[in-house]
């Protein structure tokens, strides 16, 4: 099983990039650059593992699930682009589900290593409430994001590269982020847990980070959004 994630990777890349020369040929900029950015995605983690490795030493255990669902995420994302999210009514809500359930599942996994990095004792309400906030947290980080991207679109008359449908759109994909995370608490996916505890200390730092720069950054553009409308 663990030999076929690679080639599921290595497939899903395939798909990310014969979306891209679909959405070149129809001179769909939007969908080049969601494809662009998808495929970079992947080699992130990658990347990381590599130069923890070579210049400190430090291997940080990839799991190679990791890849493989960013890669998954990245193409159903990218597919959307071409015109799925339009034509197809449930195409959004299973791309945040995924997506949302990536997230989840990385940060359960970072928490449950800071609870035995700490050694605190914490209940499982504790766990799934924090899992759960932190999921949507980063859900309206990427809203805000969506919207100003539509709106700088419109500003600069270009197409937006990120689509924008409205306050209810919003909150149906929030709830689907909700659903998301726990599915992964729900069904107890521990995949990433191998990793966050190769490097607990680094691990705890990691999520101390990823959790004040989301919610700095969901206070910033929720500022600008605030600003921007009372113009």
């Amino acid at each position: 099983m663990t030999a076929l994630q690679p080639l599921g990777t290595l497939a899903c890349l395939g798909g990310i990039a014969a979306v891209f020369a679909v959405a070149t040929r129809r001179d769909n900029v939007p969908a080049m650059v969601n494809a662009t950015i998808s495929l970079l995605l992947v080699f992130v983690p990658i990347l990381v593992d590599l130069t923890a490795t070579r210049a400190y030493g430090v291997s940080l255990g990839l799991a190679p699930e990791l890849p493989l669902w960013v890669a998954v995420a990245g193409l159903i994302h990218s597919y959307g682009m071409l015109g799925m999210y339009d034509d197809v009514w449930w195409w959004d809500h299973l791309t945040h589900t995924l997506s949302a359930a990536l997230i989840a599942a990385l940060l359960y996994a970072a928490i449950l290593a800071t609870i035995d990095t700490t050694a605190i004792s914490v209940g499982r309400d504790v766990v799934w409430t924090v899992v759960v906030s932190a999921t949507l947290l980063a859900g309206v980080f990427w809203e805000l994001v969506e919207l100003l991207a539509r709106d700088l679109a419109r500003q600069f008359r270009v197409p937006s590269v990120l689509d924008h449908y409205g306050r209810r759109d919003t909150v149906i994909d929030l709830g689907f982020d909700v659903v998301g995370a726990l599915l992964v608490l729900v069904v107890d996916v521990r995949v990433f847990v191998p990793m966050a505890t190769a490097s607990p200390t680094g691990t705890v730092t990691a999520l101390a980070w990823v959790l004040g720069l989301l919610t700095v950054g969901s206070l910033v553009l929720s500022l600008v959004v605030v600003v921007q409308y009372a113009e």
